[in-house]
Formats: structure tokens, sequence, C-alpha cells
């Protein structure tokens, strides 16, 4: 097992116990842009426990989001986490499942590649791992590589992921290798104390194993004293310096500043004698000042199928806090599940918003309700935003309301509509198996000047991520535009339609791929900004009209 960039890169290893969701990623993402901050190529890996080869197939229910890398892996919403702070590309190699590794393992059992071996866990599913840490330091050069373990110690799952850190740490040496272990101290409210017994155990645990951590990370909602990081200290077998304070935060971008206060970058430069400069996290603490305490406040609807968790939509809430930073603004967000809008009318849910977004989503549950959204949208002026699922929708309502076909309809929604202005791409006619072959990552788009896209972006060539199998139909492309669509962002060839617009409408624009995905705390999404601000322009305008009871007074 060897590389020939390990003695260049040094390895952190991140853990996690007692229960799951206490924020691992955040602390990984957050330690990265620390240490990118003071000058070190850093990058993330997330190792995920389940036996699926990836996310793609899972609900959004059971997983959250499925994020899409540049590369167009199908991966876990964390690595959505690693690039919004660390602004790095992700690629398929940042993102490890149980089911990636045994199946490259039985592949090669199937070639012979073991020469008649016994195959087993330990060492050649291991191995397997390791070569996957060795491989990202080969590719990336990076100064620093934080591994993320998904779920909890003792979970039966992650053991050979732990097992093969415990094989790393052990071949690569104390200056190469740190571990942190996430742990919770919850706060026991009759008898008025905060309780280390669970870390205790959760540290035994993993000492079980044979991995004695370097740091903790104490997840709490409070203070710690001195006496409790003794005794954690004490009990855990680590030095009271490295018991490290994790209170809740009010946006997760001000975790960063927190543990920098208790210098966890110092403690790790020091810990694998890496050469960094001095840490300058005035940018951060700017846009956390703008987030806590914004200027003005826009009320925009998400009207989706997936309302009732949304995690699944992740990436979207995350770049409305960017997009209201740049216009100092608070987004409140209305969740609005499209299926109510269905049964109820959209009125109800959307008479006082100042914006709505139809995400992205699939099978045809909910869809009438985010076609009313869309309707209500466009023809009350209310600034508009769909992405993916979001644009074929506007294009439906569209050529149903305006252009007169009446049964206009997405051939995935209806094989035999009469009028399938959304069908099937040609390259997904002849594919049958589900996984990782949806149209996936980065492709070209080409904006039409004067559009509102060009403005937008500024540019006539732009770069997204895709994920999806339908698209609009080019068979509908004069009946569209002779009513008024603006077709305004096309593939290079022109075969695809990428982008959506109306020209009289204070913002309406749709787009067939994933915007979220490339939004940044430090370099929000143009289209989510352009987006915000014609929200706050909306809520502007509604002001300065006069209530009835104000036009009774006078």
């Amino acid at each position: 097992m060897t590389s020939k960039n390990f003695r260049q890169t040094k390895f952190i290893f991140v853990t996690g116990g007692v229960v799951s969701s206490l924020g691992k990623g955040i602390t990984c993402a957050s330690l990265g842009m620390l240490l990118k901050a003071r000058g070190l190529k850093v990058t993330i890996m997330k190792f995920d426990p389940y036996i699926n080869v990836d996310p793609g197939t899972m609900s959004p229910y059971q997983h959250g989001e499925v994020y899409v890398t540049e590369d167009g892996a199908e991966a876990d919403l964390d690595l959505g986490h690693y690039e919004r702070f660390i602004d790095e590309n992700m690629s398929q190699m940042n993102n490890v499942t149980t089911g990636q590794i045994y199946n490259a393992v039985i592949s090669k059992e199937r070639r012979g590649d073991y020469l008649g071996a016994t195959v087993q866990v330990i060492p050649h599913i291991t191995d397997e791992i390791k070569q996957r840490i060795l491989l990202l330091a080969d590719q990336s050069h990076a100064d620093v590589i934080i591994v993320e373990v998904g779920g909890t110690v003792g979970d039966i799952e992650s053991l050979p992921f732990l097992e093969a850190i415990r094989q790393f740490t052990l071949e690569h040496g104390p200056n190469n290798t740190v571990t942190m272990h996430l742990t919770l101290l919850p706060y026991i409210e009759t008898a008025g104390e905060i309780k280390t017994k669970p870390t205790q155990h959760s540290v035994m645990r993993l000492r079980e194993i044979g991995i004695q951590p370097d740091f903790l990370i104490c997840r709490t909602d409070q203070k710690i004293g001195r006496s409790t990081k003794e005794k954690i200290a004490l009990f855990c077998n680590v030095r009271v310096g490295a018991v490290i304070e994790a209170m809740d935060a009010e946006t997760i971008y001000e975790v960063p500043l927190h543990l920098a206060e208790q210098q966890l970058d110092q403690l790790v430069v020091d810990a694998l004698q890496l050469k960094a400069k001095q840490l300058d996290l005035a940018p951060l603490r700017k846009v956390v000042e703008k987030i806590k305490h914004p200027q003005q406040t826009a009320r925009i609807a998400i009207c989706g199928k997936y309302t009732r968790l949304p995690d699944a939509y992740k990436s979207i809430l995350e770049s409305f806090v960017h997009a209201g930073v740049v216009n100092d603004a608070r987004v409140e967000l209305v969740w609005v599940d499209s299926e109510d809008v269905e049964q109820n009318g959209p009125g109800k849910y959307l008479a006082d918003v100042q914006g709505v977004l139809v995400p992205y989503g699939f099978d045809y549950r909910g869809v009438e309700g985010k076609l009313l959204a869309v309707r209500f949208a466009r023809e009350n002026n209310i600034p508009f935003f769909g992405i993916c699922l979001g644009l074929q929708c506007a294009v439906i309502e569209f050529a149903r309301n305006v252009c007169g076909l009446e049964n206009a309809n997405s051939a995935e929604f209806d094989s035999k509509t009469v009028d399938p202005v959304i069908h099937i791409m040609e390259s997904q006619r002849r594919v049958r198996e589900k996984g990782g072959t949806m149209r996936l990552g980065t492709y070209p788009c080409v904006t039409k000047e004067g559009t509102l896209a060009r403005k937008i972006y500024g540019s006539e060539i732009i770069i997204e991520r895709h994920r999806h199998r339908y698209e609009v139909n080019n068979a509908y492309r004069d009946i569209l535009e002779e009513h008024g669509m603006v077709l305004s962002g096309l593939s290079p060839d022109g075969n695809l339609i990428e982008i959506i617009e109306l020209k009289d409408h204070p913002f309406f624009i749709g787009c067939q791929f994933h915007p979220e995905l490339k939004s940044r705390i430090m370099r929000p999404h143009p289209i989510f900004v352009h987006f915000v601000k014609a929200a706050l322009n909306q809520a502007g305008a509604a002001a300065m009209v006069p209530s009835q009871s104000d036009q009774k007074n006078e």
C-alpha cells in the first residue's frame, strides 16, 4: 500500500458517536475552510456505510438531497457542504460507499486478481478502502485530506471503514494523521448539568476498535466549563486543550469562527507539522454579520413535493442564504406542499409571497399543484424561478394556458398525451438501469443576447450541472416562441433547451440544470442573487401600495 504523494499529504479522520446528525459534515467543511484560509490545499472525502452504490436511487425522505459533482457523480449531500465552505469542486473520488467498495472487490475476485486467495473483509475490503484514500491523495495533490466517516461508532456497517482507518494511521504515522471524534454532551435540565457519560462510552467503543482520538469535538447547547473539559480529557485519554466545544450556532457559517476561537486550526497544523500562513477570517465575519443582521426580508415560497424534509432541497436553501447576503436581506422560505395546492388552490398559499420557486422532482405526484403555482406566479406577476422539473412545469403550463394546447403534458407523467411538450431525451431511450444513468454532471450552455439569462450571467457561454432524463420537445419550439416564451439558453448544438423566460414579467425564468449546486457562501450563484433581488423589489412595490384601510382614512 503505497502512494507517491502520501508523504506530502496529511490526513484527518473524523468519526461520530452517541447519535447521528450531530454535524460531522459541517465540522469537516468548517475545518477545511480554516485550513484553506491558512494557505493549504484541502479536499474532503466522505465514507458512506450504506450498501447502495450511490444515493441516486434513494428516496429524498431516506437520504435528503442527491448532490451532483462536476464529473457527474451522484453523491451524499455533505459534499455540498464541503464545496460551499471550501469553494473546491469535489469529484466521484470524494464520496465512497460500502456498495462501491464491495462492488470493486467482487469485480477483482471475478477477474482473478487475487490469485486464488480467499477474499475477506481484512485485508481485501480494508485495502480497497485505504487505496481510495491514497488515490485521492495522488489525484488531488492536496496538503490535507479530511475524511468523514458516516454513521456512528458501533454501527456494524461502519466497522470496515473504521478498521481501515486504524490500519492507515498505524501505517502512516502520527505526524501524518490526526483523528477527531464528534460526540454529544447532553444537558439534563432536571439535574442542571451537562452529562459526559455518553461521550465517555462513545470514545470507549472507538478505542475498543483500536482508534484513540486526538481531538474531541463536543456538540452542546451549553458552555463547557474547565472542570467538564478536564473530566472528559481524563476519561477519554486526550489533552484538555484537545477537547473542543461545538456550541449550537445561529448559522452554520459561524461554526468556523467558533472553532478558530479555540485555535483548532493551529492545533491541527502543529499536530501534522504543517507550514501555514496566519488566519484571516475578516471576510467570513462580514458575511456572518449580514446573515445575522439583515436589512430587509423577502418571502419566497418553495412549492415542491418533498417539503416535509427540507434536506431534500438543502443546496437550494443554502443558495438563498448566499443570495441574501449579497442583497443585505433575509429570505424567509415558505414551504408549500404541491399536493395541498392541487387540492386547495394556489391563492391560499401564495397570495402573500414575493417569489415562487418550483424545484426538481420525479413522478407525477403533486405535479398538477406545481402547474397551478406556476400559473399563479405568471398571471399575478410574482417573480418565478423553476429548476429542472420546475422548468418543465413552466413549459407545460404555458403550453396549456397560453398556447391553447389543453392536454399538453410530459411523457414522464402521461405516455399517451397528444401533446408531449416534454419528452425523454434521445440518449435515454434505451436506458434500463436507474442508478447513475441520467444526464449527469456539467454541460455548456449558450445564452441568447438581450435576454434576462445573458444579463444575469454576463456571459455567452456558461457551465452548469445537470440531473435529468426528460427535456423540452423541440417539435413545440415554434408554438412556444410564437406565444412569447423566450428560449434564452441552448446547448451548443442547439438541440437542448436549457433556459426559458418570459419578457413581460418582473422575473420569470426556468433552467433545466441545477444552479444551486454551484452556489458558494463567498461566491453566490447569480440566478439566485437576481431572483432574491426581484423578490425584494416586489416586496418594496407591495409596501408602497396603500391598503384599503389607508385609502379609507385618506
